[in-house]
């Protein structure tokens, strides 16, 4: 069972995305039962909110399903996943004081490492689209689908 949660800020935009993808890739490859699937933010002021209406949208246009409520990450998390996927360096190290192992704390990438054509590229954020117009959305979901397919690729 591979266990993957992604993080970004508020667990509404980018995160959700992410796990709808993969969530959709993992079906499509038919590995359900090998994957556990997950996402949350570094904070917690969207806890219980739905994935905002302009990523479900955008989403939806693709064939992806966002879905669930926006929660925080949790000390446990760490323990329970194998991989803590953060949108951007932010996103990594606010992801990372939420650790109380070190050595766990390795657990936690940037999604976008897992982009073949993103290898050695100096910016492996992925930038968030709450304050922009639908083209950020897109974007979003462009470099999360990448990702997510070298993701599924180096789990195999």
């Amino acid at each position: 069972m591979n266990r993957i949660l992604f993080v970004c800020m508020g667990n509404i935009c980018r995160s959700p995305t992410a796990e709808g993808v993969m969530r959709r890739l993992v079906r499509e490859a038919g590995l359900e039962r090998e994957f556990e699937i997950d996402s949350a933010g570094t904070g917690s002021w969207h806890a219980g909110d739905s994935p905002d209406r302009r990523a479900t949208a955008a989403a939806a246009a693709r064939g992806v399903v966002l879905e669930g409520a926006a929660r925080q990450v949790r000390p446990r998390d760490f323990e329970h996943f194998d991989l803590l996927l953060a949108m951007d360096n932010e996103n990594l190290r606010e992801l990372r004081t939420f650790s109380s192992d070190g050595d766990v704390a390795g657990k936690a990438r940037l999604l976008r490492e897992f982009d073949p054509a993103s290898a050695g590229a100096a910016d492996l954020d992925v930038p968030d689209p709450y304050y922009g117009g639908p083209d950020g959305f897109e974007k979003v979901l462009d470099q999360v689908e990448a990702a997510c397919r070298g993701l599924l690729d180096s789990l195999r």
